[in-house]
């Protein structure tokens, strides 16, 4: 869950936070690199509790200033520490990036990483047509053993991501990196109910994929593979009771993503496919809608709804919010001309929407 863009975090917020990360662990646990899902579900937990009574433990030793890697890995950033950190601007595209490490050893120099993270954040700047906001803290916390381990957005006190980044961490697997995209496109939606978390991250889950085809970094069939192996996790099940009211992990994540595929394709039928979701999310956030506003769900998309001249969003949720409407997903990737055989990829450019699938995924201006 998001913290709300005024103030310093109340007690409940920091709860709720927490349990937000909780989920967020879980979700960056199940995904390899590009997509590819493992059920690692319980060692996630654990970690995500681990992190909190680190963070705990680390709160009682900054009190006698005693700083590690620890003291900023809490379920909030810790702005004032990242204050008293070196950090770098650099501008991409109409932002400064203000980048700090935090204590901590890294085998990869510190340029290799921010050259990674620039390139991060103009996929997401390509993608909304500018950047998201105007500036933003970007805080690299180095942990043990490889990877990049996970990453939170903020904004309660300015626009931040806070990425939690293995020091073993290797070349290749900052480039196959998807968690930085994800987190930077969390800034460019406004902050919204709690019951609707489900379009927060469905919406960072589905553009994080398009935006890197559509920058290059990935082969449209990479996404569309994943999309078919990892979407019926967001259909409803029994007792489901619509997005606003099942907030489980599938329905969050993979039922958000749903609603975004949904409404793409349902914009482009509408529209001889001139425009689509995308047209939807830059006029949002040309309205003023990131991270750092709270809105009613019901203002973003009329705001985007009007972009289009269409009433797809407002339509779309009406359907899913309180009902488990039921998507027929294998016609949907019949249709789009998509099939998976043999673990591979195959389009069909005579399928009806063969023209709105290869929309979704060219490069805008």
């Amino acid at each position: 869950m998001r913290h709300r863009p005024a103030g310093p975090p109340s007690l409940a917020d920091l709860e709720a936070k927490d349990r937000g990360d909780a989920l967020r662990s879980i979700w960056k646990r199940t995904r390899a690199g590009t997509g590819a899902l493992r059920l690692r579900l319980i060692a996630a937990s654990l970690r995500s509790a681990a992190l909190t009574f680190a963070w705990i433990v680390a709160g009682v030793s900054g009190a006698w200033g005693q700083e590690g890697a620890e003291s900023y890995l809490g379920p909030h950033m810790p702005y004032q520490a990242f204050d008293r950190l070196q950090s770098t601007p650099v501008e991409v595209d109409n932002a400064v990036f203000d980048i700090a490490f935090a204590p901590g050893p890294l085998e990869l120099p510190k340029n290799v990483i921010v050259d990674w993270i620039v390139a991060s954040g103009r996929t997401v700047a390509s993608y909304y047509g500018r950047f998201p906001v105007d500036r933003v803290k970007v805080l690299v916390v180095p942990v043990d053993h490889g990877g990049v381990r996970s990453g939170t957005a903020f904004a309660y006190r300015g626009a931040a991501v806070r990425i939690v980044l293995g020091r073993e961490v290797a070349r290749e697997q900052l480039t196959d990196d998807w968690i930085v995209v994800h987190e930077l496109i969390h800034l460019a939606f406004p902050s919204v109910a709690r019951e609707h978390h489900w379009i927060e991250e469905g919406l960072a889950v589905y553009v994080e994929s398009i935006a890197r085809v559509q920058d290059g970094h990935l082969p449209a069939e990479r996404i569309w593979r994943d999309f078919m192996r990892a979407m019926p996790q967001g259909l409803p099940s029994a007792n489901d009771r619509g997005l606003d009211r099942t907030p489980t992990w599938g329905r969050t994540y993979w039922g958000g993503a749903i609603f975004c595929l949904l409404a793409d394709v349902r914009i482009r039928e509408a529209t001889q496919n001139h425009l689509g979701l995308q047209d939807a999310l830059r006029a949002i956030l040309k309205a003023g809608g990131s991270m750092q506003v709270e809105w009613p769900l019901e203002r973003a998309l009329r705001a985007g709804d009007a972009a289009t001249g269409t009433e797809v969003l407002q339509t779309l949720y009406d359907q899913m919010k309180e009902d488990p409407m039921p998507v027929d997903l294998p016609e949907l990737w019949r249709r789009l001309g998509i099939d998976l055989q043999d673990d591979r990829v195959v389009f069909d450019d005579s399928a009806p929407l063969a023209p709105v699938r290869r929309a979704i995924t060219a490069p805008r201006s």
